[in-house]
Formats: structure tokens, C-alpha cells, sequence
């Protein structure tokens, strides 16, 4: 069951020189390691077992990276993911025994921006922190700078609005794009006409080399193709075999 109608999440400090990661949690165990190793590397940590105490915490501070189990009692993990997304809150890692591609890939597509399963080294969660928060800071100066420009990007009548994270289709539908789809999107409409691999956008999207079995991106740019299919053989998001993929849109609609 939905339940971000009225809610509201403190605003993302830019400003904090301690930055705040909430563990959220239903093994008691788990949850207390978590803890304690994230803060003896220098984060601020809250914890919570379940949805309620996470939306309590995300009212009451400000928090810049959900750790996110899967499966909790009450609302999972993917309801609670999306939610967070919908209320543009802060960047998620899911946690999950559950480790095939499928359940990964599910994962993502709810807006999580990194899955990890069950069991893993703290290292490496630690290392995926520090990439997620890296690049949520390099998006926020992006977002700055497109504010300060007030200059969305303009293509084939669709619009991008890099302060929201929406994309203005034809019709006027408003589509909050996942963090993941929209970092996508901005590389193609950056590179002109450029092929661009998959390792290039994995590193951009989701700050991590391409591994072969990765349908991160490729997930990401299917999405996009249903978000714009209303200007057809216009505008294509083309695959190039062994290479990548190409942003292709005809002169009259190109980007402005």
C-alpha cells in the first residue's frame, strides 16, 4: 500500500560536513554492525527496523543515503524504495538475500541506486557508500548550475528540467525520472551524436565499471524508449552493436 500522500521529507543538506546514513533493518544483529562500522568510518548513523521507524526518522532529519534491506516486515523494501523516489528523497542501496540478476535488476528499476546481496564485506558496502554519495554530490552541483542557468534541455518537444528530475513529454505528462534513468539520459544528450559503451554509462549512472552480466543500463535505456516513443523515428536511442548506444534525433529537433 502507497503511503507518501501528504508526506514530506526535510530537505537534503548540502551544507552538513557530516553526512547522515540511515540503516534500515529487521535483523537486530545485522543492523547494529552496520552501524557500528559505518560510523568508525566517519558517517553519522540512525537505524531503524522497519518502514514506520524510517519515515519517522526521514521527517525528523536530514539524511543523505537509505541503506535499504529487501525483505522487512510490513512494507518491503521495493514499496519503501519507491516511495522515496516518488518524494524525490535520498539515494537508496538495497540490501537482499536475494542475489540473482532478476531480483537485482528489480531492484534498480524501483530507483534504488546500487543492490548488494547478502552475505558481503563491509568493505565493499562501504566502497559503494562513498560512490553513491560521490556522485549524489555531483549531481546536486549540476542541478545547481542548471538552476542558476534556468536552462532545461530542449529536444523533439520534450523537455528535461535538471532541477525537478522531470522529463515533459509532447502531451504535457510530467515524468519524475529515476536518478539512475535521468544520469542516463543527460550523457546522451551530452555527447552529440557520440556512441556511448555501456561502461561509460554504468560508470556515470551508477558509479561502477560495466560487468558482463549487467542490464543495469540497458534497463534504464528501455525505460527511456517508452518514455519517448511519442516523437517515433524522430528520436531513437539506437544500439550499436559491440559499442554501445546512440542518442539519434533529425535536425529540426535537435537538441537545444
Amino acid at each position: 500500500m502507497e503511503r507518501n500522500e501528504g508526506r514530506e521529507l526535510r530537505p537534503q543538506s548540502i551544507t552538513a560536513t557530516l553526512e547522515t546514513l540511515l540503516v534500515v533493518d529487521d535483523d537486530d544483529e545485522i543492523r547494529e554492525l552496520l552501524c557500528e562500522y559505518l560510523s568508525e568510518s566517519g558517517y553519522r548513523v540512525l537505524a531503524a527496523a522497519d518502514g514506520r521507524q524510517m519515515w519517522q526518522l526521514l521527517e525528523q532529519q536530514t539524511v543523505q543515503l537509505l541503506i535499504l534491506d529487501l525483505m522487512l516486515p510490513g512494507e518491503d523494501g521495493l514499496s519503501l524504495c519507491r516511495q522515496v523516489q516518488a518524494l524525490d528523497g535520498p539515494g537508496v542501496i538495497m540490501l537482499s538475500a536475494k542475489g540473482s540478476a532478476l531480483d537485482r535488476i528489480v531492484g534498480l528499476e524501483v530507483g534504488a541506486d546500487d543492490y548488494l546481496s547478502k552475505p558481503f564485506e563491509p568493505r565493499e558496502l562501504l566502497a559503494r557508500v562513498k560512490a553513491v554519495l560521490r556522485r549524489a554530490g555531483v549531481a546536486r552541483a549540476r542541478a545547481e548550475a542548471a538552476s542558476q542557468s534556468d536552462a532545461p534541455i530542449c529536444f523533439a518537444n520534450y523537455r528535461l528540467d535538471h532541477v525537478k528530475r522531470t522529463l515533459i513529454q509532447p502531451d504535457g505528462t510530467f515524468l519524475l525520472l529515476p536518478r539512475s534513468d535521468y544520469r542516463v539520459l543527460c550523457e546522451l544528450l551530452n555527447a552529440q551524436n557520440r556512441v556511448l559503451s555501456r561502461d561509460h554509462l554504468t560508470r556515470s549512472a551508477f558509479a561502477r565499471p560495466h560487468l558482463p552480466d549487467d542490464r543495469s543500463v540497458d534497463m534504464c535505456i528501455s525505460r527511456l524508449r517508452q518514455h519517448l516513443k511519442q516523437a517515433g523515428e524522430r528520436l531513437q536511442i539506437l544500439t550499436i552493436r559491440n559499442e554501445g548506444y546512440l542518442f539519434s534525433v533529425t535536425a529540426n529537433d535537435a537538441v537545444s
